[in-house]
């Protein structure tokens, strides 16, 4: 969970402070996941933002009733965002919770029936625990690697950075999820990275593209998550790529939280059994009104289609 400060690109516009991060695809998460799933939140929380964090967490209809983040004695982490246009903008990290370790995670995870990782500040967890979650994880596992690829100066200014061991990172996942900044931080012939890591068995790679919408690569045979086992080939090793273009004209508006509102309605659809372009269509389409919402809190009321009010400065 990320406190943010939002500085839109409109001088006149006051700036926002509100709950973002991984908000936002609880949000996605809570809108698109059909009746009967649960939601089970997985996520660190600095004591002094506890309280507010487990308001939010009470707003969602699919989390169970009691449920909680853990709380960790340090300060949450805090993002300020000065957007330059709609998809560039100057990022500062202040605080942090611990990253989990596998001694943390495995117990925690062992019951699930689906998992989404998404790495908001990059310092989730290490490439070792990931690989673990991996092999003890033999349900459909989602990853957006987004901030892995940020590195940070002593200021909490956010860069990007050349990501170390980009394919191991990538293989942890059954479906991975990047964007066109993280893709080329990875190294290499993007297109060749990525039919690379699904020759380690990932199922697909969708990079999303902002306004324009998401390219795939997938895993020859591959075109449902249910029903596919992890690293399974059945057909010959020819991998199949795509772009999936957005709907309509680009709107004006907040894209914070986009990329995190694509990536959980994406997984969403795939659970719900949705072919693979189907899943990308409907990502777009509610990353795409995520754009005329500010902020994360209520944002799963906008979603599923319903009046709400944007948040607050």
């Amino acid at each position: 969970m990320i406190w943010d400060t939002i500085i839109g690109r409109d001088p006149a516009e006051a700036p926002l402070e509100e709950w973002g991060g991984i908000g936002y695809a609880l949000a996605g998460l809570d809108a698109s996941l059909g009746t009967d799933w649960e939601l089970v939140p997985l996520v660190k929380v600095g004591r002094d933002m506890a309280v507010s964090a487990n308001e939010f967490l009470r707003g969602l209809a699919r989390v169970p009733d009691g449920r909680r983040f853990a709380e960790v004695p340090t300060l949450n982490p805090r993002v300020r965002l000065n957007y330059r246009d709609l998809e560039r903008w100057c990022e500062q990290l202040q605080g942090g919770v611990p990253p989990w370790t596998w001694a943390e995670l495995g117990p925690m995870v062992a019951d699930l029936d689906a998992l989404y990782v998404n790495f908001i500040t990059g310092y989730e967890c290490d490439l070792a625990t990931a690989q673990a979650l991996r092999r003890a994880f033999d349900r459909p596992l989602y990853g957006d690697l987004h901030s892995l690829a940020l590195g940070m100066h002593a200021d909490g200014i956010r860069h990007h950075r050349p990501l170390e061991q980009p394919l191991a990172w990538l293989a942890c996942f059954d479906v991975a999820q990047v964007n066109e900044d993280e893709l080329r931080m990875m190294g290499g012939e993007p297109l060749a990275l990525a039919a690379r890591a699904v020759d380690l068995g990932v199922r697909a790679v969708c990079v999303t593209l902002g306004p324009r919408g998401a390219s795939y690569v997938a895993a020859p045979g591959f075109d449902r998550l249910v029903g596919a086992a992890p690293g399974a080939r059945t057909a010959p090793p020819v991998v199949r790529t795509a772009t999936v273009e957005s709907e309509g004209e680009v709107l004006s508006g907040d894209p914070t939280g986009c990329g995190d509102v694509f990536g959980s309605t994406l997984f969403a659809r795939l659970l719900a059994g949705a072919d693979l372009e189907t899943a990308i269509r409907d990502a777009n389409r509610l990353a795409r009104r995520n754009v005329s919402y500010r902020g994360a809190s209520g944002l799963q009321h906008y979603l599923r289609g319903a009046l709400a009010r944007s948040g607050a400065a």
